[in-house]
């Protein structure tokens, strides 16, 4: 009956009743949504008295939940500015950089880097982390005002890669096109460079191959190292090399087990040009004909100049059209002369030098038109050829130890082996 008075009632009122129903009906429901909020505020108001008074449950607060935050350095921007930034007090700051450990790795931290920080409500700091290089993550933690570092190594995943190409251009832009870095690239040429002049004897159509050992970090390629076997055909010519551990030193070696490295050099300066050959020719600034008893190499002022051999400085001084000249004393009858040099390494006469030590650099002193490395090769005091002449060669392994090289390089020449059937099918 009740029921029935009620939806008559409904029945009978008008539009603007309905309407004031509707607008009381919003304003309850926008009150008891408010209400929590209310509370909520007051109890943010109350926080700092709550964390003091008995029985407090941190759980209880979102305000005592650690966050992760990370922000991103811009140039200029100083460890200060940064904590300011992130709503951490000075005297986090202090603490933090009173640890020598977050002192040195702050100072490794670059424009770019990403700062990450674990902060509460109270702008409490309790941790932080960063990378201080690909492979290191640094974590410090705070805790009652102490700060503690630990370093954490990112592993690299080593594999052994095979690379091969065809010279139509240069050896660098020919290798990069087979996906090597300039590092590979440049062990290629100091790998072959006894018996290859990379800038004048490449031709269009000689090949390489190139077995080298490849780092990954978390799956993607991060570092090419070290060339373990190699093969240059040049001219129709093949040449090879793996690289093996003899008598604790790491050397290359061709495929019959002799030593690559040369008792003397016969180009000591990585990519030059070849400007004057050995022979007659009308000196460029005396302007008549005369014997040109070396053979010079263009390169920049500067250019780095490498002994040919072990030996001692024989001379080290000014040479009348020579300029400024180190000789080089071999033994055996053997001696090198480098003129033109714009300065001296650090040997004097006298003194011992090592097979690849820098001994100077390109210039144009004394009578040259540019700069460039004028380099003789000398027998028993006679000029020869360094492009013609045979370079004595080192012993080659033999019994044992020829057996161990060829056990320790057979996974190498497994591989050139199967990437070369591959490339012919």
């Amino acid at each position: 009956m009740r029921l029935t008075k009620t939806l008559n009632t409904l029945r009978s009122w008008d539009r603007s009743r309905w309407q004031s129903a509707g607008l009381m009906l919003l304003t309850g429901i926008f009150v008891a949504s408010l209400i929590p909020a209310l509370q909520s505020a007051h109890t943010l108001a109350l926080a700092p008295a709550l964390v003091h008074s008995p029985g407090f449950s941190r759980k209880a607060l979102d305000l005592g939940a650690f966050r992760w935050q990370s922000i991103t350095v811009e140039k200029g921007q100083t460890v200060s500015e940064i904590f300011e930034h992130m709503g951490l007090s000075g005297k986090t700051l202090q603490q933090v950089m009173a640890s020598p450990a977050a002192r040195d790795s702050f100072r490794r931290i670059r424009d770019g880097d990403i700062l990450e920080f674990e902060i509460n409500g109270y702008d409490q700091l309790r941790a932080m982390r960063f990378d201080r290089s690909d492979l290191e993550q640094v974590n410090l933690t705070l805790e009652n005002g102490v700060v503690r570092e630990q370093i954490t190594v990112r592993p690299l995943e080593n594999r052994l890669m095979v690379a091969s190409g065809e010279i139509t251009s240069s050896l660098y832009a020919d290798a990069k096109r087979a996906g090597l870095d300039g590092n590979v690239v440049n062990q290629i040429a100091n790998v072959f460079k006894y018996d290859i002049d990379f800038v004048d004897d490449l031709r269009d159509g000689d090949r390489f191959q190139v077995v080298y050992e490849q780092s990954f970090l978390e799956g993607n390629p991060y570092r090419q190292g070290h060339i373990r076997a190699a093969s240059f055909v040049n001219r129709g010519k093949e040449y090879t090399a793996f690289r093996y551990n003899h008598n604790g030193r790491e050397e290359y070696f061709d495929a019959s087990g002799r030593p690559l490295k040369k008792v003397l050099m016969r180009i000591p300066i990585e990519f030059a040009r070849l400007s004057s050959t050995f022979g007659m020719r009308k000196h460029p600034v005396l302007g008549r004909m005369r014997a040109h008893k070396g053979v010079d190499y263009a390169a920049r002022t500067g250019t780095p100049i490498m002994a040919a051999g072990d030996g001692r400085i024989e001379f080290a001084g000014w040479k009348s059209g020579y300029g400024k000249t180190i000789i080089i004393n071999h033994g055996q009858g053997r001696s090198t002369l480098y003129g033109h040099m714009s300065a001296f390494g650090k040997y004097k006469r006298g003194q011992s030098v090592a097979q690849g030590s820098i001994i100077g650099r390109v210039g144009s002193t004394g009578l040259a038109t540019g700069p460039h490395l004028h380099y003789e090769f000398r027998v028993n005091g006679q000029q020869v050829n360094p492009l013609k002449v045979t370079m004595p060669k080192p012993e080659p392994l033999r019994g044992a130890a020829l057996a161990a090289f060829r056990r320790a390089t057979a996974p190498a020449v497994a591989m050139m082996e199967q990437s070369a059937a591959t490339e012919l099918r």
